[in-house]
């Protein structure tokens, strides 16, 4: 369908389309920044939600329930835009990695280790990604820090131990230090899956792989699910049923998407230290929501990581018109 003259004005003032040819174009700069601050925030007040969700739904059901309400909502948004076409064949290792990486194993993780772990320390630790993407993407990324991403990831870091407080953790109890651990793993596959989703030459957008990806993601799953649990016996209520559309909408649909085309659009590193903002997010809302503690330790470590998100930002700068 031809697009009218102020649609393809629209169109440039969000895309970039002068890239390789053949290749999905990319969202521009001005444009990138307030969907990543949107993808930050949906992402932040979800883990109350979720906190909530698990101590009602078993954790691989929760994580069945978000894939499959997010393949409908993405395919359903996809059909009735006419942009649910079949993936090419070049695509097909970044499906399989967001499918089976980003989506599955680090869902089972974090659901599992949510019911050890508060919801407002369970983010600190998943979004630690922005650590772990520095040595994954130098070493294989091929990207080069600069004076203020090395500023940005440094005060960002401290602000994450800071609000972590490891001495307040009981080491004595195993179930605690698995919980962490799952965490912690969660966030290497994650910051691991971003820095494929920079370096992978896409040909599909990520919208219109996306609804694909989830697929491939769901089907194993539920299969996992009625293995290992069997038919869930659920007490459902309003709160419970609003909390798994906001899991399948918003923070999958929405969620995901919004991500992929955000590391598309910047590099590896400054995106997820730019993702750095989701535990504080995910800190205050669940300090109002499930009345998780805000100690001083944990305020300072806010305001550092805004500051690492700050400087990551303005490390972009620079390039703000390319």
């Amino acid at each position: 369908m031809a697009l009218t003259p102020r649609q393809q004005r629209l169109r440039g003032h969000l895309w970039d389309d002068s890239g390789t040819a053949g290749a999905a174009p990319k969202l521009r700069r001005a444009a990138v920044y307030p969907l990543l601050f949107g993808v930050v925030f949906a992402l932040g007040i979800n883990w109350p939600f979720l906190a909530t969700g698990v101590k009602s739904i078993d954790p691989v059901w929760m994580v069945a329930f978000r894939l499959l309400g997010g393949a409908a909502t993405v395919f359903t948004f996809a059909a009735l835009t006419g942009r649910l076409t079949r993936p090419p064949r070049e695509d097909y290792p970044m499906i399989v990695s967001v499918a089976v990486f980003r989506l599955s194993l680090v869902f089972i993780l974090v659901f599992t280790a949510l019911t050890i772990v508060p919801p407002g320390r369970s983010s600190i630790l998943t979004w630690t990604a922005a650590l772990w993407t520095v040595p994954i993407a130098v070493a294989f990324g091929g990207e080069r820090m600069n004076p203020l991403r090395w500023l940005g990831l440094t005060v960002g870091i401290a602000g994450i131990v800071l609000v972590f407080d490891p001495t307040r953790l009981d080491w004595g109890d195993t179930r605690v230090i698995l919980g962490h651990v799952m965490l912690l793993g969660a966030a290497i596959l994650n910051s691991s899956v971003s820095v494929h989703v920079r370096r992978h030459r896409w040909v599909a957008s990520p919208l219109a792989l996306l609804p694909w990806q989830l697929l491939v993601a769901t089907i194993p799953m539920v299969v996992v699910a009625l293995i290992a649990e069997g038919i869930p016996r659920i007490d459902w209520t309003a709160q419970l049923v609003a909390i798994v559309i906001y899991q399948g909408t918003a923070a999958t649909g929405f969620a995901l998407w919004g991500q992929l085309t955000v590391l598309r659009s910047l590099p590896a590193i400054s995106t997820n230290i730019g993702l750095m903002g989701v535990p504080v997010i995910g800190l205050l809302s669940s300090s109002v929501l499930v009345d998780e503690p805000l100690t001083f330790s944990i305020v300072a470590g806010l305001a550092l990581v805004l500051l690492g998100v700050a400087a990551s930002v303005l490390a972009d700068a620079p390039t703000e018109g390319a």
